[in-house]
């Protein structure tokens, strides 16, 4: 499922749906993937809460714990204002890099974890993105962008949320009522 609660101009919720069954697929992820595309300041309140850093970032991941819902994957969240900022100075779309941000989360889901596998998320999604036709990936932004100024300083990296401390059924809970205005879309999973 996808809500946009935010626009992004030549992104849908079905064109955003069936890229994410693309990136599963190709990342050998099962279950059903809920992706939420809102503000910076929503993305922060999430930040805030289930990670405990006060500070908006552009993507989250939230695992779901193990046995609590049978078919279900995760949730990812992406802020679609840093994905704008991101995508201008990176010379794509904005719809782009919200693809690139939904394939860094759904690998998240799939178990990788950049800061402690040695670098293989980093190549698999490499591969995955020019598998998908996606332009440069997350992890090599930041290696590249580490020294640019202001880049090292915003969170670009994304903050996977262990399973201890996320409820993937509060988490649904708190979408629910905190974006009950958005639009929503049902895919089917692939």
């Amino acid at each position: 499922m996808v809500i946009l609660r935010k626009r992004v101009a030549g992104l849908s919720e079905h064109s955003l749906d069936r890229f994410v069954g693309r990136a599963k697929r190709a990342a050998r992820l099962r279950g059903t993937v809920t992706v939420l595309v809102t503000t910076s300041r929503d993305l922060r309140a999430l930040n805030s809460r289930f990670r405990g850093k006060d500070k908006a970032t552009d993507v989250l991941s939230f695992p779901p714990i193990h046995g609590l819902v049978q078919g279900f994957a995760g949730d990812i969240a992406i802020s679609a204002d840093i994905a704008a900022q991101t995508a201008r100075q990176l010379g794509h779309s904005a719809a782009d890099e919200i693809r690139v941000l939904a394939l860094h989360g759904v690998l998240h889901l799939a178990g990788y974890d950049h800061e402690n596998d040695h670098g293989e998320m980093a190549r698999t999604e490499q591969r995955l993105r020019k598998s998908l036709g996606l332009p440069v990936t997350l992890i090599e932004r930041i290696s590249k962008c580490a020294g640019e100024s202001g880049r090292a300083s915003r969170s670009t990296r994304s903050g996977r949320a262990r399973q201890s401390q996320v409820s993937s059924k509060r988490i649904r809970a708190h979408l629910a009522t905190q974006f009950s205005g958005a639009t929503t879309r049902t895919g089917r999973t692939r």
